[in-house]
């Protein structure tokens, strides 16, 4: 009986091990780290060492506006205070400027090669969201 019980213990322990090293370097809600995202973008776009340094503060200042927004987000949903439909045009206003604000800083620094690389990441990562979605109403 002991036996019994010791094995399942270390196939459940193997389980969440395996499956904890399978989600590599990403964090809890499929968050992955500034650098690990520099990191790609720089193998993908080949980025320049002058253009890492000055993308690394843009990705760590949206990292921080995000969470940021998703706090207050939490936050009032917490509350039970539901925003009006003006505050939410507001907020989605605020975030397509802020998409748009970050773009333009990124074709500041990228080249024209560059930058329709990262627009067509963007756009499939975009694209993977939204189907992301469809498959949850489903």
């Amino acid at each position: 009986m002991k036996n019994i019980v010791t094995i399942l213990v270390l196939v459940i322990a193997f389980t969440f091990t395996t499956q904890a090293q399978q989600r590599g370097g990403q964090q809890r809600g499929g968050q992955v780290s500034t650098e690990k995202m520099l990191e790609k973008m720089t193998t993908d776009l080949n980025l320049t060492e002058d253009q890492q340094n000055k993308i690394k503060p843009l990705l760590e200042n949206q990292k921080a506006e995000k969470k940021a927004s998703m706090e207050a987000r939490k936050a009032a949903r917490e509350s039970g205070v539901r925003p009006s439909k003006e505050e939410r045009e507001q907020l989605n206003a605020d975030s397509k400027e802020k998409a748009t604000a970050f773009n333009t800083e990124m074709k500041n620094i990228l080249d024209e090669e560059q930058f329709a690389k990262f627009e067509a990441m963007a756009n499939e990562k975009k694209g993977n969201t939204e189907n992301r979605g469809k498959k949850k109403k489903s």
